[in-house]
């Protein structure tokens, strides 16, 4: 018999969602500063997927679809829950439900940014879904919920779908 004492978090349900545009093959990622990695000694501002905490009676989905106009100013279209999964179950309850959205340039309703009165300074980043898989295979992606996402995207577009365009002749 052994007796042991753990501490875990409990913070309650939070959502992640991923927008992707399919014309332009492109995703929109939040870029902002993140104490933990500062405290690690490592790049304090991190690019990531909108996310937050599933609050005020709301579900995951209206959660990320909330999160994505504070955050990215980005109304979305074809939200779709891909899985939902403990990320730490060794100190935290949280339990994550994953989304990934379609969104296009008429969708953008302001310049996101977060909630100044929540301390949110949030940069928001659109670029190629091959570009974003590209920082992930250089380390300048390093968060785990944004690296399932864009893995997620990666598997169902195939294999050719993040390919970069070919490059144009002057």
């Amino acid at each position: 018999r052994q007796e042991l004492r753990r501490e875990v978090y409990v913070i309650g349900p939070s959502a992640v969602v991923l927008p992707f545009d399919p014309r332009r093959s492109t995703v929109l990622l939040t870029r902002q500063f993140r104490l933990p990695a500062h405290v690690n000694g490592e790049a304090p501002w991190l690019v990531e997927a909108c996310a937050g905490n599933v609050e005020g009676g709301d579900g995951p989905a209206e959660t990320a679809r909330k999160e994505a106009d504070q955050e990215m100013g980005c109304r979305l279209r074809e939200l779709r829950e891909v899985f939902a999964l403990y990320m730490s179950p060794g100190v935290t309850a949280e339990k994550l439900h994953f989304f990934l959205a379609e969104y296009d340039s008429e969708g953008r309703s302001g310049g996101g940014g977060g909630l100044r009165e929540e301390g949110e300074d949030i940069e928001v980043l659109e670029m190629p879904l091959a570009e974003a898989w590209a920082m992930v295979g250089r380390g300048e992606i390093v968060d785990a919920k944004t690296v399932l996402l864009l893995q997620h995207l990666m598997l169902v577009r195939g294999p050719g779908a993040a390919s970069p365009p070919p490059p144009t002749r002057p």
